[in-house]
């Protein structure tokens, strides 16, 4: 190598970090995660515990991006529900958020601009007040809805063919899910089915509650995954348990602490799905020009550990319909 040509080398390798220390440093997206899924503890960093958020980070890295790279999250649990209004001081560039209609009012109080993705909106976010319409939301908040309360018939409909000796089907239901009880008794109504409704407004008043049910003699129960129940999972299952009264739950999360049986919209795959909507903000869309979406995804998971605790047997109706049977 030439003496002129070698002294041009170490000049240009001398100036690489100078190049490389001029270019825009990437921007490390911030994502809150807000949900009453779980502690906040099993919602943190890249492969957190959390099934549900596990899943949108899964949908993320499908996308392409990294974690650590490209975002990170701020999540906040049902232990730090209270702290939702944190999120949006720390300026972060979207919420994924689920948790019924009390968690997105919270984020709706809390800030008009941070687009807000939901996931498992439980109610009908035109009715809360979220969006203006769910093919224009017109607002800061898009993303996906369960609207459950068109599935309440055949979760009904499913819990009789498990207990068909059940004569009266308590269904419970809080503020939070209003639109449950008045779902739930037109289909009673039109089908002639006897339906109990009881109406929980306090948390410390929970076993109270299966014990107004027991004593009206409900023989099945039917529990949606409103706000206030759902982030009390696991307590409601063991109640259910103690009190031998079948129960059909709306989310398989239920199931997975033990619950009988539970048909609604495949959770994890709404929480993947959250992740394309995320994409397309931090690309600069507008939250209130993508139309929300409603889940395609439907499952019907049976715990027969559970049924077998009852004295329940599974009939084949159920059986062959089941999208999974836990042992």
């Amino acid at each position: 190598m030439k003496r002129r040509e070698f002294i041009a080398l170490v000049a240009g390798a001398a100036a690489w970090p100078i190049a490389a220390g001029a270019q825009p440093t990437r921007k490390v997206a911030r994502i809150g995660i807000v949900s009453i899924g779980g502690p906040t503890a099993h919602m943190t960093g890249p492969l957190p515990p959390n099934r549900t958020v596990r899943a949108f980070l899964r949908g993320m890295a499908e996308l392409g991006y990294v974690y650590g790279r490209d975002f990170v999250t701020e999540p906040r649990g049902i232990d730090g529900i209270a702290a939702v209004a944190e999120l949006v001081g720390l300026q972060v560039d979207a919420i994924v958020a689920t948790g019924g209609g009390s968690v997105l009012s919270l984020l709706k109080q809390a800030t008009t601009t941070i687009p807000i993705v939901m996931t498992a909106a439980s109610d009908d976010p035109v009715r809360q007040g979220l969006v203006q319409s769910l093919a224009h939301p017109g607002k800061n908040f898009t993303g996906m809805s369960l609207q459950t309360l068109e599935l309440t018939g055949k979760r009904l409909e499913l819990l009789k063919e498990l207990v068909p000796g059940a004569e009266v089907v308590a269904v419970f239901w809080d503020s939070t899910d209003a639109g449950l009880w008045p779902a739930a008794s037109a289909v009673g109504q039109t089908r002639g089915w006897k339906l109990l409704s009881v109406e929980i407004r306090d948390v410390a008043k929970i076993v109270a509650t299966f014990k107004t049910a027991s004593n009206a003699g409900a023989g099945a129960l039917l529990i949606p995954a409103s706000g206030l129940l759902f982030s009390h999972a696991s307590q409601i299952v063991e109640l259910a348990a103690l009190s031998r009264i079948p129960a059909m739950y709306e989310l398989r999360p239920y199931v997975d602490v033990g619950g009988l049986v539970s048909y609604g919209a495949n959770i994890e795959d709404i929480w993947r799905r959250a992740a394309t909507f995320v994409d397309k903000i931090l690309k600069g869309a507008n939250p209130a020009e993508l139309p929300i979406e409603q889940p395609t995804k439907f499952e019907l998971v049976v715990n027969k550990r559970a049924a077998t605790e009852l004295g329940l047997i599974v009939p084949p109706s159920i059986l062959i319909r089941a999208d999974e049977m836990i042992e």
